[in-house]
């Protein structure tokens, strides 16, 4: 079975309600996104970071997949497909993705400030006083500037294996990330969905300058048509 990798970013979830990342000015829902995703932000002020990630985690209960997340699911019936995701949500699971990545860590998990690799999931809200088994302060498990990106290892596993690749929703311009399309087989077609697409169209490389919910289902269709 062929193996098909897919790469998402923002996009896909921002039709589900989602915000992304980074809106204009640098912002993410009205911060400065070094005050909420950092470790000097942490070390500043851990309410505010707490509950920023706090109201982002209750966001999840109330939100659910979109058509893009939903054909990435009916793509396994003929492919080997694995998910490397930059975002931190669980729309990817939520549609029954079964081979996740997520490269900059998830929302509905936290971790040990004393050891990094403790890392438990997560579902309510994260105060001030929940501590881990060596009573440290847990923290939100998302990958903050400045810190390693761990996952990124197994996500160039598995992009030097494809067969096909698929990027949606990113611009592509965030590295490490961004480095995985160079780590692709010679000559594999690559499918890249996105309303403004960041590249330029090539032999192998083919636009959909779409959103995801639209763009997705398409090429979805396609590859169920070759296998």
């Amino acid at each position: 079975m062929k193996k098909v990798v897919v790469l998402t970013g923002a996009g896909i979830s921002a039709e589900s309600g989602i915000s992304t990342f980074r809106d204009a000015d640098g912002l993410w829902e009205g911060h400065d996104v070094m005050e909420v995703a950092s470790p000097m932000g942490w070390e500043r002020n851990m309410e505010l970071v707490l509950d920023f990630y706090n109201k982002r985690r209750r966001q999840l209960k109330e939100v659910s997949p979109n058509d893009a997340h939903k054909a990435l699911k009916d793509l396994e019936e003929k492919y080997e497909v694995y998910i490397i995701t930059q975002n931190v949500d669980d729309l990817h699971e939520k549609a029954g993705s079964s081979n996740v990545i997520h490269l900059h860590g998830e929302l509905k998990k936290v971790r040990s400030t004393f050891n990094g690799e403790l890392i438990m999931d997560w579902e309510d809200d994260l105060n001030p006083g929940d501590f881990c088994e060596n009573n440290f302060q847990l923290r939100p498990h998302v990958v903050w500037f400045g810190e390693a990106v761990p996952m990124m290892e197994p996500a160039m596993d598995i992009t030097f294996q494809a067969d096909v690749l698929m990027i949606i929703g990113t611009s592509m311009q965030v590295y490490p990330a961004a480095g995985l399309l160079d780590l692709a087989p010679e000559g594999i077609p690559i499918y890249f969905i996105d309303p403004k697409p960041s590249v330029a169209e090539s032999k192998n490389l083919k636009i959909y300058a779409e959103k995801a919910s639209v763009g997705v289902p398409r090429v979805v269709q396609e590859l169920l048509e070759k296998a």
